[in-house]
């Protein structure tokens, strides 16, 4: 009796399975916000652009989204002069220090990445999963070179099927 109930379970998880692969497939594209300030440490730009895409007209308010990365924005203005100090210092010192001031500037620059990770799971668990989005920070290549940046990915939750039985 308890091998027919694993089977019956098995069933059941490789449904939910395929019925979200087969939402997940109509999902639109996400949403690209990259960087367009003009300083970059380690991928991760000095500002977003604030500039509202076309593809989010209907799904959210050009207002809320303006104030999301304004936010993004702020926490930037706020860590990234640090982290470039810290860079310079870093800079001069490393023939000195065999490499080891550079580790001020990465663990800034991952405690930069990690406050805005966290701001953006705040904004989502606020307001942006109710509107069936999700954002957040993502690298990814540069479109002009081979180096790779931190851009803003708004994708598109599936809804789920309100006439599909418990």
């Amino acid at each position: 009796m308890a091998d027919f109930d694993e089977i019956y379970e098995e069933e059941e998880e490789d449904e939910e399975r395929a019925l979200e692969e087969q939402l997940l497939k109509y999902a639109p594209d996400p949403v690209v916000v990259r960087g367009c300030g003009h300083v970059t440490v380690f991928g991760l730009s000095n500002k977003f652009e604030a500039e509202f895409p076309s593809s989010l007209t209907g799904k959210v308010a050009p207002e809320e989204f303006k104030s999301s990365i304004n936010r993004v924005n702020s926490c930037l203005k706020k860590n990234l002069p640090i982290n470039v100090r810290w860079l310079l210092c870093g800079c001069l010192c490393c023939c000195c220090t065999l490499g080891c001031s550079m580790w001020p500037v990465v663990c800034l620059s991952k405690r930069t990445r990690r406050s805005i990770e966290k701001l953006l799971e705040w904004e989502n668990n606020r307001l942006y999963h109710k509107l069936c989005l999700h954002w957040r920070l993502s690298k990814r290549k540069c479109e002009t070179n081979n180096m790779m940046e931190y851009v803003i990915l708004i994708e598109f939750l599936p809804k789920t099927p309100i006439f599909r039985p418990d």
